[in-house]
């Protein structure tokens, strides 16, 4: 069995409140590990070296400062310049469970992978438009668990808020590309293709805070979107029907209620049931009438917004047979 020594890499711009809520939780872990944190700020006009000053004599912290070229090339430099032979990579955004290290290093001892990916959820503490967002981002019924939801462990495609990487996978794959997003499935199609096996660890879980607005939120989505054609484009295997849910449910939404016009309701009443579904699925998750409104609303704003991105960049790379950094040059550092 290969030894284990962690290092974890976070990239950080402009978010030193988010940067020492992360670091509070480190100090909450449970059992005795070695591990390192390394910091990248990348290019940030509000640092955090003030705030990860404080937590030096109770933490093992590296902090680099370097111009800003976007999240996957600061986590490649984090990795570089890390002595752990296990990278773990997170966002700033995130909490971590107290068990967090036990239940990855747990896994990592009986069923090695030179990658894996943990998933989200939200925080007790999080606000109800965080909650919402969340299990709009992560509930079954939306995304079909693609992001750690479901039981299938190999072949999962991770995300770099909540990924490992061996050092010899990152060596082998020079790491996270220029695209963003879509930088974390990209690199793990890549080391699929190497002959590297990825994993879903159920239980590694993190807390995805989210700072969003509804605005963002929709930016976010929308982008996702423009770049899964871009990566089903780089990676042929990787295509499938289910990237085009999202589009397929935004038209024929607007179809249903075209319709409805000529008195034809039944298209309206099915798609009147599943929100029917997701509104108690996610009242029996939350516990919590605002957040189940609330996200009715995420869950059309992410169908339409990923929708609308995935179509528009189809037509463009297939139609128009455009470059992909021709079409979406803001999808690139």
């Amino acid at each position: 069995m290969k030894a284990i020594d962690f290092s974890f890499i976070i990239p950080v711009y402009n978010r030193p409140d988010e940067i020492k809520e992360l670091l509070e939780s480190f100090l909450n872990f449970e059992g005795e590990h070695a591990y390192e944190i390394v910091i990248v700020e990348d290019g940030s006009t509000q640092t955090s070296e003030a705030v990860i000053t404080q937590f030096n004599n109770q933490l093992d912290i590296s902090y680099y400062f370097k111009p800003n070229s976007g999240p996957g090339d600061s986590r490649n430099y984090g990795m570089q310049k890390a002595k752990g032979n296990y990278f773990i990579i997170l966002d700033s955004d995130v909490l971590l469970p107290s068990n967090y290290l036990i239940e990855v290093n747990r896994f990592l001892a009986t069923s090695y992978y030179d990658c894996f990916g943990g998933p989200d959820a939200a925080h007790r503490s999080f606000s109800n438009l965080q909650k919402a967002i969340n299990f709009a981002m992560t509930s079954f019924i939306t995304t079909g668990g693609i992001r750690g939801g479901k039981q299938k462990v190999e072949d999962f495609q991770p995300r770099s808020f909540n990924m490992g990487l061996s050092k010899k996978a990152f060596k082998a794959s020079g790491g996270f590309g220029k695209i963003h997003p879509g930088e974390d499935p990209d690199l793990s199609l890549r080391l699929q293709n190497l002959g590297f096996k990825t994993a879903l660890i159920q239980n590694a879980i993190v807390y995805h805070k989210r700072r969003i607005s509804w605005s963002k939120f929709y930016k976010q989505v929308h982008k996702f979107g423009m770049v899964r054609p871009i990566l089903n484009q780089w990676h042929p295997n990787s295509k499938s029907l289910v990237y085009w849910f999202p589009t397929l449910f935004s038209l024929g939404c607007i179809v249903s209620i075209l319709l409805a016009v000529f008195q034809i309701n039944l298209l309206l009443y099915v798609y009147g049931l599943y929100f029917a579904v997701a509104f108690i699925i996610a009242l029996i998750t939350n516990r919590n009438l605002s957040v189940a409104f609330q996200a009715l609303l995420a869950i059309v704003i992410q169908f339409f917004g990923y929708g609308y991105g995935f179509l528009k960049s189809t037509f463009n790379l297939v139609i128009l047979r455009k470059h992909p950094e021709e079409a979406f040059p803001q999808l690139f550092f």
